[in-house]
């Protein structure tokens, strides 16, 4: 979904390099795979079609962070803040 983000920080000849892979509209996602040494970051679209693909050597890799978006872009949900108040009106 919108706002899912992955950061993965790379070891470089000069320290450390740090990408940011983000899911730039609706319905989209980024997804994370890992094999045969490589770190593969996706992201795709509702269809499942990759849109941007970027691939790292996974003897580089330092650390990969995933940020999912937050539960509160639900509207509706339990952790929308707007939902008490929509709850408490309707009572």
């Amino acid at each position: 979904m919108k706002g899912d983000r992955v950061e993965v920080v790379v070891a470089a000849d000069d320290g450390s390099r740090t990408y940011e892979i983000v899911a730039t509209r609706a319905g989209r996602r980024v997804e994370v795979s890992t094999g045969r040494g490589v770190v593969e970051v996706v992201e795709v679209t509702r269809t499942g079609e990759p849109v941007r693909t970027a691939r790292f050597m996974a003897s580089h890799v330092v650390a990969l962070v995933e940020h999912p978006a937050s539960e509160a872009r639900n509207p509706g949900s339990a952790a929308d803040p707007r939902y008490f108040l929509r709850k408490k009106s309707v009572i």
